[in-house]
């Protein structure tokens, strides 16, 4: 008796289990994985990459005062000492107009170059700003927008002598913040509760609630002006054309995934990627409005948060623990 109930017992587990298969998302693949693992000198965990006008050589920062570069395009890396004293810093971001590059991270630090790297200085920051530097973009000779984890924003045209402060009040310690190549800022709140918008001309972040109750995990600009979202449990939103205000509906790549979604980036005006946890990649070539999976990085051991396009030609995908992957070619589908 006790036989044909573990009999049974089985079998109802093995029909839930077909039953939850079938309602699955069968997500295609992509024939081509167009990416390649690179291997760093460091299991420092990457937070920025940034290129020169000369695309051959760039720069990666990350935590415990990482600065790694790069004179053939990204294929090697080599460490980068600076006399930084005893203390450890997290660099958060990095940014080159020219020969003049910054840097900045945390505890409170900005690190500026006008040689190419070849030496870098401190600069000094009041003991007054709102938050420790988080983005840097640099915008021509002597000038950059600087903005603090907290979601002030400054500009200088000194190199950083003097900064003017773009925003009254910052908006409160942000989850992540995205500048827009126009000049726009969408910053997320810590626990992912709120967004808020900045415009240049304004005098104020505008807050906006979430549209759903998942939590917000990043946001940022598509090509055409839009928002992009992403959302807890694999959810994804394009705002409307016509009202950033207004959502569309909201999309799961892989409704079966029990990992998050981090970060996304255009290649080009019809192509994206979308990275999330444990090596999950998908990639749309049609604007977003379907999604594609490259299973050729699933074993790759890390969360990919970060993906960077610097020329279409030319992208990166930072992970966890000196995990880099490296933009080779040519996307197509299965």
């Amino acid at each position: 008796m006790n036989s044909i109930v573990r009999f049974l017992k089985q079998i109802v587990i093995l029909l839930a289990i077909a039953l939850l298969c079938a309602s699955c998302s069968k997500v295609p693949s992509l024939s081509d994985n167009p990416w390649q693992a690179l291997t760093l000198p460091t299991q420092a965990n990457i937070q920025d990459i940034g290129f020169m006008e000369d695309l051959n050589h760039g720069w990666l920062v990350g935590s415990d005062s990482t600065i790694l570069e790069t004179t053939d395009g990204g294929n090697t890396w080599q460490p980068k000492t600076l006399e930084l004293g005893d203390q450890k810093y997290r660099f958060t971001s990095v940014s080159f107009a020219g020969s003049e590059g910054w840097v900045t991270g945390e505890p409170s630090i900005l690190l500026h170059t006008t040689d190419a790297g070849k030496s870098w200085s401190r600069i000094p920051l009041s003991s007054k700003l709102p938050g420790a530097p988080n983005t840097i973009v640099a915008l021509g000779p002597n000038s950059a927008e600087m903005t603090t984890n907290v979601g002030a924003i400054y500009r200088t045209s000194d190199s950083g002598k003097n900064w003017k402060a773009m925003v009254s009040e910052a908006v409160g310690v942000v989850r992540n913040i995205s500048r827009s190549a126009d000049g726009k800022y969408v910053a997320v709140s810590a626990k992912g509760s709120f967004y808020s918008t900045w415009e240049p001309g304004q005098d104020a972040w505008v807050p906006h609630n979430r549209n759903s109750s998942r939590r917000v995990e990043n946001m940022g600009f598509a090509q055409d002006g839009r928002l992009w979202m992403l959302a807890r449990g694999g959810q994804i939103q394009f705002s409307a054309p016509e009202d950033k205000e207004a959502w569309e509906e909201a999309q799961y790549p892989e409704k079966s995934g029990s990992w998050g979604l981090l970060d996304l980036a255009y290649r080009t005006p019809d192509e994206i990627w979308l990275s999330g946890g444990s090596g999950n990649l998908f990639c749309s070539l049609d604007g977003g409005k379907t999604w594609q999976k490259d299973r050729q990085v699933e074993d790759v051991p890390s969360n990919l948060y970060k993906i960077v396009f610097v020329t279409p030609e030319r992208g990166f995908i930072i992970g966890q623990g000196g995990v880099l992957l490296k933009y080779e070619g040519s996307t197509s589908a299965a």
